[in-house]
């Protein structure tokens, strides 16, 4: 029976990295007969605190104790046939302990990411501490690793400059468990809604302008899921905190998914995870053009692909006004990630990573 160690940055249950691109997938892994141990650098308390304000000294300590948990590990690291990486073995500071794993141990490494994380991108809250992320490590830890496992093309480009053993391993839905029912579009309230964390509601500043000119036309609520209150000055603007027990009756609450990106390198990195839970419930997504969004949707098809406000305004005005519409190009969107973005259709994928 071979061994695998996870070692991730936040609790598990926490993050939707680490729940849609390796949890996911533990009983399968022990089905197969792989023998699992999981490590956070971050427990519980410092992961409470973490993207709220202040807080150093608190925060301090609990990466001090994240540190300290790895080194323990380097001492039965030897117990292990895979060391499964997923986006860094520490958050600050160069890869000391990848580096340990991979040259000094001689252990194999499964690296993934799903982020362009050897670009900057350090929240408001945590800034101070941005001039210790080492950002350039990704690149050493993808040269030091035995494969790597890329969320998607524009990720797998830059890790093939450093490394042929280069998978995409597309962020996936369970379709089967989780995201499972489908969105009643014949409701007499529409709602357009976004889902994500604080980080990237900057996103949503350039369709703004648009929702607040849809209110002069059509009754519907801007529904935003979220763990902090953007309060938007909008009529239609409505407000629910992010809840892991009740995210999927929440998003079901949507008629109508959005994905607003700024073109740029790290919204290229991005692997459409919005899109994919939209979609997975049956809900017609409303992206821009960056990225996976352009494998994920089929402009006009199973969402529509927005370049500048003229086009959102339209895919608005079509969805708003067409209950049948949504429905059909629900169920077509959710075909497209059952057969290409779900658990089932990535298994084997996933498994060769440690063939």
């Amino acid at each position: 029976m071979k061994k695998i160690i996870f070692l991730f940055p936040y609790p598990l249950g926490t993050a939707a990295s680490q729940r849609f691109r390796f949890e996911q997938y533990l009983k399968l892994l022990s089905e197969h007969n792989f023998e699992l141990e999981l490590q956070s650098f971050l427990d519980k308390q410092t992961w409470e605190i973490l993207y709220k304000k202040g807080n150093y000294i608190l925060k301090t300590i609990g990466i001090v104790r994240g540190f300290l948990r790895r080194l323990g590990l380097l001492f039965k690291i030897h117990k292990y046939d895979f060391v499964f990486i997923q986006r860094e073995a520490s958050p600050i500071g160069p890869p000391f302990f990848e580096f340990i794993i991979a040259k000094i141990l001689k252990k194999k490494i499964i690296f993934d990411f799903d982020d362009a994380i050897w670009l900057p991108n350090t929240s408001d809250q945590n800034k101070i501490i941005a001039f210790l992320k080492f950002h350039s490590k990704t690149g050493l830890i993808c040269k030091w690793s035995y494969k790597i496992s890329a969320g998607n093309k524009f990720l797998s480009k830059y890790a093939l400059k450093n490394n042929p053993n280069v998978f995409i391993n597309p962020t996936t839905i369970d379709t089967n468990h989780l995201h499972n029912k489908i969105k009643y579009q014949n409701s007499d309230e529409v709602i357009i809604g976004w889902t994500g964390t604080q980080s990237t509601l900057i996103y949503l500043e350039e369709i703004i302008q648009v929702i607040r000119k849809l209110e002069e036309h059509f009754n519907f609520t801007f529904l935003v899921i979220c763990d902090k209150n953007p309060d938007y000055d909008l009529k239609s603007f409505s407000f629910l905190p992010w809840n892991k027990t009740s995210e999927i009756d929440d998003l079901l609450k949507i008629n109508i998914g959005i994905m607003p990106l700024k073109d740029d390198e790290w919204a290229k990195g991005k692997c459409g995870f919005k899109a994919l839970q939209y979609m997975s419930l049956g809900i017609p997504a409303v992206v821009s053009p960056v990225g996976v969004n352009l494998d994920i949707i089929i402009n006009n098809e199973n969402g529509f692909i927005c370049i500048n406000p003229e086009d959102w305004y339209l895919a608005f005005e079509k969805l708003l006004s067409n209950a049948t519409l949504r429905e059909e190009m629900g169920k077509k969107a959710r075909k497209k990630i059952i057969e290409n973005y779900s658990i089932q259709a990535n298994s084997v994928n996933f498994l060769t990573l440690f063939d």
